[in-house]
């Protein structure tokens, strides 16, 4: 560890200088040789250094939204050749070259702070074996090496000796009860973390290189810290604990507010945004017009959640724009303009005639009372009935088939005169 560390020796004095700043201010307050003192120096130092990464933290969430895109793609790939996982593996690298992606896109924050972690290591490393190091002269090391955190100094390691130990003025005991307990929270904290951003903001109907390799990280990264955590100082341990605390809250307020679509978290921030939507009418920020816009030009290709939150708009009586905004659908205004109210009254249901049984159907006089006569229409009646046009095929309509014809179910009155048959 001690020749990784010499590597990024070129960044310690900066560190060094960042860490008596902060210590001038808190040594005001609590004392200049107290843990307060130094222990809130290093995490001012960690809330520095992760200020500056924000802009990092943007790319990456832009990155991570561009894998995204790529869902569907990689779905298909994945079905295409599900039965050649090496040409599907090239397919992906090929489909993340033309895109300009990058599936380890997750690791820049851990990249780009992990000089600064190892110098702040050099540096407290310097403190416990006596030797001054980039600003940090004689009296600030003496002052360093009588800070204690909760009992164990600011340069005590898990491993060391008891001699090394009360050589800085505490107990093995303190020492390992305290590096126990924060190699713990530290491990705990970064498995929280990559658990949430697993089950609450991944969009799980594709698997893909992307989701195992969070996945792997997610149970890799607390091993790891255990491991290595009982030969890290007191002082980096707070480093690194700080550093996992900051970067699970930021996790959870990118989850709440701009989840990955198809997850779990855009279910729930949608359903929360459909209720505040329909209970004042319109959108609060530029934030949520960007998403209402984005799920607009979706179209088809919405995903089940985002569908969701276009009807429950329609039910409430508004309509999402191209631009992001939300109005009062047609329908709606003009219901109200009607009756006052967005409540429509429905059109009453039009009445189906009964079927009537084949019987009746067939034979229609066979369902009247016995001794009733028969209805007869103008045409049946052999009184009225005239002849048809023809010259020699004529029929009387008096005789029986008329009646039986209408009786048998067919349409009744004139019947159209038959052309006459040629001979």
């Amino acid at each position: 560890m001690d020749t990784i560390a010499s590597l990024f020796s070129f960044i310690t004095t900066p560190v060094s200088w960042v860490i008596v700043q902060f210590h001038s201010v808190y040594g005001s307050l609590f004392g200049p040789d107290t843990g307060w003192a130094w222990g809130l120096s290093i995490v001012s130092l960690v809330i520095l250094i992760r200020i500056c990464l924000i802009p990092l933290f943007v790319k990456q969430i832009k990155a991570t939204r561009a894998m995204q895109t790529l869902q569907p793609e990689m779905k298909k790939i994945q079905e295409r050749y599900k039965n050649d996982k090496q040409r599907q593996s090239e397919e992906m690298m090929k489909l993340y070259k033309e895109t300009g992606t990058n599936p380890l896109s997750s690791c820049l924050p851990i990249l780009a702070q992990s000089p600064f972690f190892f110098a702040l290591y050099h540096v407290l490393n310097s403190i416990a074996s006596n030797d001054t190091i980039g600003v940090i002269n004689e009296r600030l090391l003496e002052s360093a090496q009588k800070a204690h955190i909760f009992g164990a100094p600011l340069a005590a390691k898990f491993t060391d000796s008891p001699e090394k130990v009360e050589a800085l003025n505490s107990s093995l005991t303190d020492v390992r009860v305290v590096t126990a307990i924060m190699i713990v929270l530290m491990s705990l904290s970064q498995f929280y973390t990559q658990r949430q951003l697993m089950t609450k903001n991944v969009d799980t109907t594709v698997k893909t290189p992307f989701m195992q390799q969070q996945k792997m990280l997610m149970y890799v990264f607390p091993v790891i810290f255990a491991v290595f955590g009982i030969n890290f100082p007191v002082g980096v341990l707070v480093y690194w604990l700080t550093t996992n605390v900051w970067t699970m809250g930021q996790q959870m307020y990118v989850i709440h507010n701009n989840p990955t679509p198809g997850s779990k978290a855009q279910a729930a921030y949608l359903e929360r945004l459909s209720k505040h939507v329909a209970k004042h009418g319109k959108t609060r920020n530029r934030r949520e017009r960007a998403i209402v816009k984005a799920i607009v030009a979706k179209g088809r290709d919405r995903n089940e959640y985002e569908r969701k939150f276009i009807n429950g708009l329609n039910k409430a009586g508004l309509a999402a724009q191209s631009d992001g905004t939300v109005i009062k659908s047609e329908s709606s205004a003009a219901a109200q303009a009607e009756g006052g109210t967005t409540t429509t009254t429905a059109a009453p249901k039009r009445q189906q005639p009964k079927r009537q049984p084949k019987s009746k159907r067939h034979n229609p006089g066979a369902a009247k009372p016995a001794g009733e006569p028969t209805s007869l229409t103008k045409a049946d009646d052999p009184q009225d009935a005239k002849p048809t046009g023809g010259k020699g095929n004529a029929k009387p309509a008096g005789n029986g088939s008329t009646r039986s014809r209408a009786q048998s179910g067919q349409r009744k009155g004139p019947q159209r005169p038959k052309s006459p048959s040629k001979k």
